[in-house]
């Protein structure tokens, strides 16, 4: 099973970059995105063989996530049920028979950190809904998690230090997500691989140096970790400041 996870930095300026081509050549069984930047009856897309479910923010042209799946879910959630958190389209969660699938578009923290407050109730919350599904059966959380949790996972940790995506708050929690029972699928399989990022930004020329962070991400329980078969960033998909990741499992 090969599920894929993009954050397209807005569904309709991707299409004109591209992103049909991918989506079909890729022929994923589940695909997400995040940042989707749209209001229902924006965009005609919903891609045959495949069942569509959407999140919208209340906010026009804001956040939003969707998701693509060939294989129809028992049931379908939308947001964590806290009302804090669920106008911003940020979750959909769904439910296969032996595994949920959480995408997720996690807040950024902004520039002086003016969300970092927000940020950590959002982790908490957030992690506390993940074990709640954990109880019942395996999860898959993908998606745009706005940190890189190790100076593994940037170009430049040293000058970063204390930005937004690189607090030592931000990444304690992914540490706290990490020892709750789960796995970063790419490190299980990549654990010392350096210069593999999924965003850039769009300034300095950063894509074309390779000046990125890795802040997209699968994350599965640990009882999944001897169905994880391979796990993939691929760099050379162009169409955002974000390339897509894949987890493929069995």
């Amino acid at each position: 099973m090969k599920l894929v996870s993009w954050n397209v930095n807005g569904l309709r300026a991707c299409m004109d970059k591209g992103f049909m081509d991918y989506f079909n050549k890729v022929d994923a069984d589940v695909f997400c995105i995040q940042e989707s930047k749209l209001q229902a009856g924006q965009i005609d897309f919903n891609p045959d063989g495949y069942h569509s479910f959407w999140n919208y923010a209340d906010k026009k042209g804001y956040s939003g996530t969707a998701v693509f799946s060939k294989t129809e879910p028992i049931s379908v959630t939308y947001g964590m049920g806290i009302d804090e958190h669920d106008h911003e389209g940020r979750v959909i969660t769904l439910e296969f028979e032996d595994f949920y699938l959480v995408n997720c578009y996690t807040p950024n923290s902004k520039r002086e950190l003016l969300r970092l407050e927000y940020r950590m109730r959002w982790e908490d919350d957030f992690l506390n809904y993940l074990k709640m599904l954990d109880s019942k059966k395996a999860v898959i959380l993908c998606g745009d998690l706005n940190v890189a949790h190790q100076e593994i996972d940037l170009k430049n940790p040293k000058t970063n230090h204390k930005n937004a995506g690189f607090t030592d708050e931000e990444r304690g929690k992914m540490t706290n997500l990490l020892g709750s029972g789960f796995i970063d699928t790419f490190r299980f399989f990549y654990p010392d691989t350096e210069g593999r990022y999924s965003w850039w930004s769009y300034m300095f020329k950063a894509r074309e140096k390779n000046a990125g962070w890795r802040i997209d991400y699968f994350i599965a329980s640990k009882s999944l970790s001897d169905r994880l078969v391979s796990a993939d960033i691929h760099h050379d998909v162009l169409g955002s400041d974000h390339c897509p990741v894949e987890l493929v499992i069995k």
